[in-house]
This record gives C-alpha cells, structure tokens and sequence, in this order.
C-alpha cells in the first residue's frame, strides 16, 4: 500500500485553498465543499473538506521539504506566520510549524535518511 492523501476539515474554503495555494501547492480539484492539492514532488495529494463548525483536529499535517530553512524564509516573506521557527529536534527530523487558517496544525520538516532509517529503527522479521 502507498499512502496518497490525507482530508482535513476547514470552515471557509475560500480562505484555506488560498492559504494553501500561496504555500505553494497545485490546487487540482475546486468545489464550494471539497478542495484537493497536489505536492510539486512526489505524487502525494491532500484535500480540504468544508465544516460547518470549527472543530479542534488532533491531527498534525507533515510536509517535507529538502531546503526547510529557505522555504521557511521564503513563507515568511510572503506573510505566514510560524510557532516554531526551523528548529532541530531531539529525534532526528528538522522542524518549523504553522497552523493554516481552519486551525490545522501544520509541520514542514526535513529528515533525510531519518524518516526511514533513525538509528533506533525495528529491525523487521522476515515473515512480515
């Protein structure tokens, strides 16, 4: 199996697909309920799903992005606000996070070999 795409509540789709798409993401499927986005690399989509309400979405959005540091400057110039600057984490990854407009916690990081292969990885059976 190959994850491919994640949908995340918004309450005004107006305000998220642009908040996306001045992320810099292709916006590949627009409706007044439903958006969806595909990455520039890779061929990951996510998707935006209206609310009537605001609700609080435990889930975090992760988007990885080799150049972290110049990507983070380069949203910062174009006015996103950020909780974490790029930041080196205790486990490995490189980090800064944002929230987009519906609330929804996003996480720009880079890993490299880390995200697949951290130096604590389970080894795995062969039978699995």
């Amino acid at each position: 199996m190959n994850l491919n795409q994640v949908t995340v509540p918004v309450i005004d789709m107006h305000e998220a697909t642009a908040f996306y798409r001045k992320m810099g993401f292709l916006q590949i499927v627009d409706t007044p309920h439903y958006a969806r986005f595909a990455s520039q690399h890779g061929g990951g989509t996510f998707s935006l799903r209206l609310s009537k309400q605001r609700m609080v979405n435990p889930t975090v959005i992760y988007f990885e992005h080799e150049q972290l540091d110049q990507l983070f400057g380069e949203l910062l110039g174009k006015g996103f606000i950020f909780e974490q600057e790029p930041t080196d984490m205790s486990y490995l990854w490189r980090e800064a996070i944002l929230n987009d407009p519906s609330g929804n916690k996003i996480i720009l990081y880079w890993a490299g070999e880390n995200r697949l292969n951290p130096p604590w990885k389970v080894a795995q059976a062969e039978d699995q």
